[in-house]
């Protein structure tokens, strides 16, 4: 089966000045790994990827960007002829409400900065979705990790969301590997791993596979 795919990956910054920002410790190893089994699955990829240190997927156009709204442009560039969209990004929730254009000096005083949301890259996607259009949505959870993915399910609008742990030592982020927990509509539910998340990236791209064909049959 042939689809056009947008995967999202990796962190966004939101820079307070210069040289200091607000991010996440995303390595952005998971969505270059479905980036990579997308590709493998005869699939033609699209990969915006925040900053990462990650050798760019064979076969794969990789679009780098910083912030959650050059992701976002970035994204909504490209999703109208997509198939299926993949958003494993862990974008920053909040971003400073200014950012100062030098270095901000210590003074031996507390500093309180007044945050902003940053805008919701999978709610203004799926508003504008196509009725064909398969997304696919990821929740890196710290705690209550299948009730926090399902109350996101409902809230964005996608097919399915990917939901595992980020706590401790032994969650997702800069790990080789995962645990996902894939929760759908009308109860559905899969594990898939724990194992490398090439493994897990490569069980979720089957499985997309088979949902979309079963749309078509």
């Amino acid at each position: 089966m042939s689809l056009r795919c947008l995967i999202t990956a990796g962190p966004t910054r939101e820079f307070l000045d210069p040289v200091r920002f607000i991010s996440n410790p995303s390595t952005g190893k998971m969505g270059f790994a479905l980036a990579s089994a997308a590709k493998e699955a005869g699939w033609s990829v699209d990969l915006v990827a925040g900053p990462v240190s990650l050798p760019e997927p064979a076969g794969v156009m990789v679009y780098p960007v910083v912030s959650a709204a050059e992701m976002l442009r970035q994204t909504d560039a490209l999703f109208e002829p997509c198939d299926v969209l993949i958003m494993t990004a862990a974008v920053s929730d909040w971003r400073p409400k200014v950012t100062h254009e030098q270095k901000l000096k210590k003074n031996g005083e507390g500093l309180t900065v007044e945050m902003e949301p940053v805008p919701d890259i999978l709610t203004t996607l799926a508003e504008n979705r196509r009725t064909d259009q398969f997304i696919v949505a990821f929740a890196a959870e710290t705690e209550n990790v299948e009730a926090n993915a399902l109350d996101k399910l409902e809230r964005k609008g996608a097919d399915l969301i990917a939901a595992n742990s980020v706590a401790g030592p032994e969650g997702a982020f800069g790990s080789d590997e995962n645990k996902i927990i894939l929760l759908g509509r009308n109860g559905f539910r899969e594990v898939l791993g724990p194992g490398p998340k090439s493994a897990v990236a490569r069980q979720l791209v089957e499985h997309i596979a088979r949902q979309i064909k079963a749309r078509t049959v």
